[in-house]
């Protein structure tokens, strides 16, 4: 089934986006093998189906930042800012188009999103984990921190004027 477009090659389309992975519609077109426009069709005639935590339009700001990461046509590109379907909008589509081709490729997209979703799940755990070491370590670097103002303290000169040590011989005479 991943002959169909490896997995790794749906996991490059897919951006974080508001908080929330996406992937636009031109990529999910060309994945499903049929034109951006067509897949919109298809979105608009069903509309009930894709609701606002399902699929937005970009921003023109959102736009602009992604555009340098996925090739325009050489027809002067887009002339409308493009869709982004979440992992919910996603699975919708297989309801929505349904050729062998967009059923398989939507099984692959939802593994892509499951594995992204583990290894975010594992940098989380890395991070609280890299958190704890580095307050321990804050720990530690306050207590031998208290050592050495300790030790600095013991070999600074004395404040008090020294008492003689030793016995003092008195003149006799």
């Amino acid at each position: 089934m991943s002959d169909i477009v490896p997995q790794q090659v749906i996991e490059q389309k897919i951006f974080l986006i508001r908080g929330q992975k996406v992937m636009i519609d031109s990529n999910l077109a060309e994945l499903y093998g049929v034109q951006t426009k067509v897949l919109l069709q298809a979105v608009k005639r069903n509309s009930d189906r894709f609701p606002k935590d399902f699929m937005f339009q970009l921003k023109k700001e959102e736009y602009d930042s992604l555009r340098s990461q996925f090739v325009t046509s050489k027809h002067g590109g887009r002339r409308y800012i493009p869709y982004a379907f979440t992992e919910q909008g996603v699975a919708m589509m297989s309801s929505v188009l349904k050729s062998d081709r967009a059923i398989k490729v939507n099984i692959v997209i939802m593994r892509a999103f499951v594995r992204i979703r583990e290894m975010l799940s594992t940098h989380r755990q890395l991070s609280v984990k890299l958190q704890e070491l580095e307050q321990r370590l804050e720990k530690h670097d306050e207590q031998i921190h208290t050592v050495f103002e300790a030790i600095r303290q013991l070999m600074a000169p004395s404040k008090k004027p020294r008492r003689k040590m030793g016995f003092d011989y008195l003149d006799r005479k």
